[in-house]
């Protein structure tokens, strides 16, 4: 099945307190097609009780400068969780899933190193054209993805919260 198709999964969220805040930390390349992810992650936060005023938005470069934001924001105690969002594309020249690969391993040891979320969203596809039809695809995909970030986000929140009271309690 094709993944731009499949159907979004809106597991139910346990209450979480209003006055959490979220990052989003996005790629300027292929913004277009970034902010698609960007505009999904907002619309399913609200839906989940987290209105725009909950979320502040990064922009940066690229995906490579993605991790070294996240950790700072991460370390700063300000917010719950942070998602880093870009799109990585073969440019001919160096091997961007090795770029990919890069961002998430980054953004796993600030997420092990801090115990602060990192939802990625940063997709690198096999392969990628400047034409309509897969801009088109890519548009569709990261509204997919962005809604998925955003499920993943609270649902990692609420999960960790649990533990915490479990652990503590």
């Amino acid at each position: 099945m094709n993944q731009t198709e499949s159907p979004v999964v809106n597991l139910p969220v346990p209450a979480l307190p209003s006055d959490l805040r979220f990052a989003f930390v996005e790629a300027s390349w292929h913004a277009d097609i970034v902010h698609q992810a960007r505009d999904a992650f907002f619309a399913t936060m609200a839906e989940g009780g987290f209105p725009a005023e909950s979320i502040d938005v990064f922009d940066v470069p690229g995906a490579f400068e993605i991790p070294l934001h996240a950790q700072r924001l991460a370390r700063s105690g300000r917010y719950a969780a942070v998602v880093g969002s870009a799109l990585v594309v073969d440019g001919g020249i160096y091997r961007h899933d090795f770029v990919s690969q890069t961002v998430v391993k980054a953004l796993m040891d600030v997420q092990l190193d801090t115990g602060v979320p990192m939802i990625s969203a940063v997709l690198t596809p096999h392969h990628f054209h400047e034409h309509a039809e897969h801009r088109k695809y890519f548009m569709r995909h990261f509204a997919v993805k962005g809604t998925e970030a955003a499920e993943a986000c609270l649902l990692t929140v609420a999960g960790l919260r649990k533990l915490e009271a479990l652990l503590a309690g």
